[in-house]
């Protein structure tokens, strides 16, 4: 059920749809960039004033607009559904987790193992952290949970809280296979993998290059930090209310699907194809799953879902 008035949510609903419009659009024009001229001789068209003025502002600002931009819209999005207090105590909390267990990464090498981050993100907080990267958690995850809340059955035991946790925690994870790659593969890296500052006690398996230079103990970091984050969130916003208001939407599905159409698509561009193939199938898997439970459901009660 909506909180406050049916035109109160409807104003919300629309501005959250239009900066999630503006986040696909920057995500469209940086996806477009990195497959094209940033992915080899930068080309004679790009060199007049005006158009280097553009790649300028478009390398500095984009990656930092369109995650300001998603955060914005899932505040919107969830302000009317969980009231306007919760939604900001969800983004407060996940942001701030998010942001503690990075600055724990590039600090003491926990949860994720030892790297440092480039300045490819702007404004770094304590000057380790870009201060983009915690609130991307925070939207991504909001997702997750949404999906849950279409897959999974719902009460608000301790008990499903945690089994929500843990899967949304693992569709997080999913994010990353791709993204990891293009990251730090693609030149310019926006984070550089310290394996060195890994104590010699860590076994290869888990602080050596398994995966285009990353460890696994950064999979198991997001994967942790997910499931930890999404238990917060949960505790700010039980089950109950996740499958109440955004089962069925498709504002989730498109936001969690944009967010996997650059980084796949620049590590084809480069050559990558594990992290193709398996951020195709890692990302892919949930967004089927939801899309399946929407098509049943829509059976069970004689009508046609939207698509998304």
């Amino acid at each position: 059920m909506m909180h406050g008035s049916t035109q109160s949510a409807y104003a919300y609903d629309k501005a959250a749809q239009g900066f999630l419009l503006g986040h696909l659009a920057l995500i469209a024009f940086a996806t477009a960039a990195m497959v094209t001229i940033l992915a080899g001789d930068f080309p004679v068209w790009m060199q007049g004033p005006y158009t280097a003025k553009v790649y300028e502002l478009g390398w500095r600002y984009s990656g930092q607009v369109y995650i300001l931009l998603g955060a914005v819209a899932v505040v919107l999005h969830s302000a009317p559904r969980f009231g306007l207090g919760q939604a900001l105590a969800l983004f407060v909390a996940a942001s701030g987790v998010a942001l503690l267990s990075e600055l724990g990464g590039t600090n003491t090498g926990l949860p994720f193992g030892h790297y440092h981050y480039t300045e490819m993100l702007g404004y770094r907080i304590l000057g380790d952290v870009p201060y983009p990267i915690p609130i991307s958690w925070y939207y991504m995850l909001y997702c997750c949970l949404a999906f849950c809340a279409a897959l999974m059955v719902t009460d608000d035991t301790t008990r499903t809280k945690w089994r929500w946790s843990l899967v949304s925690g693992g569709f997080l994870t999913a994010w990353d296979v791709p993204m990891e790659v293009q990251m730090t593969n693609v030149q310019p890296a926006h984070w550089v993998w310290d394996l060195e500052k890994f104590p010699a006690w860590v076994p290869e398996w888990l602080g050596g290059p398994i995966f285009y230079g990353m460890p696994l103990s950064n999979w198991i970091g997001w994967y942790i930090t997910g499931v930890l984050v999404s238990r917060l969130m949960l505790a700010i916003v039980p089950p109950t209310k996740w499958r109440a208001t955004t089962v069925g939407l498709a504002f989730p599905l498109v936001l969690y699907a944009t967010n996997g159409i650059m980084p796949i698509a620049t590590v084809a561009r480069h050559g990558y194809w594990w992290a193709v193939v398996l951020g195709i199938l890692a990302m892919g898997a949930p967004l089927w799953l939801v899309l399946r439970a929407r098509k049943r459901d829509a059976r069970a009660l004689g009508a046609t879902p939207a698509t998304a």
